[in-house]
């Protein structure tokens, strides 16, 4: 069976190893404690400290269980590798929308550790895969549902 590696950015792939390791070594026995303590109120069927302490260690493993499958089948982009000629995972693309009179700017990363709130946006994302090798200058179209929106490709860098 072959395994789909998913592309992230070496800043993206610290954040998931840091994540991970304060689940473990931190999050994980705040957690214990918390039940050790809600055990000790006794009748466990009506503790809601104890039910609520399970339900949050559920969380936390199945997190670990999700960062740790995750780190499995990424490939680390090189920062060296990054190059300014064309859009590619790792860069940073700054285009326009004439039609709508609008300026953004994305970090294009792995889908691991895409956040649209802070303008990263996934390689795997409508935008994210039609800005993929486009040129300074370029104009790209990109299908969504009420049609097609060109946008114009105004610097990339890394």
């Amino acid at each position: 069976m072959e395994t789909n590696k998913k592309m992230v950015t070496q800043d993206g792939f610290n954040k998931m190893k840091q994540e991970l390791d304060h689940l473990k070594t931190v999050r994980r026995h705040e957690v214990a404690e918390r039940i050790k303590t809600a055990r000790e109120f006794g009748d466990l069927s009506e503790n809601a400290e104890y039910d609520e302490a399970k339900n949050e260690q559920g969380f936390i493993e199945g997190r670990i269980s999700e960062l740790e499958q995750q780190l499995k089948v990424i490939e680390v982009i090189d920062d060296a590798k990054i190059h300014t000629e064309d859009v590619g995972v790792g860069s940073t693309v700054k285009i326009k929308n004439s039609a709508m009179d609008f300026v953004a700017e994305y970090k294009i990363v792995g889908s691991a550790e895409s956040d649209p709130l802070n303008n990263k946006i996934s390689n795997e994302s409508p935008i994210g895969s039609a800005l993929l090798g486009g040129k300074v200058g370029e104009v790209i179209k990109v299908q969504i549902p009420d049609g097609e929106v060109d946008y114009q490709i105004l610097e990339i860098r890394r």
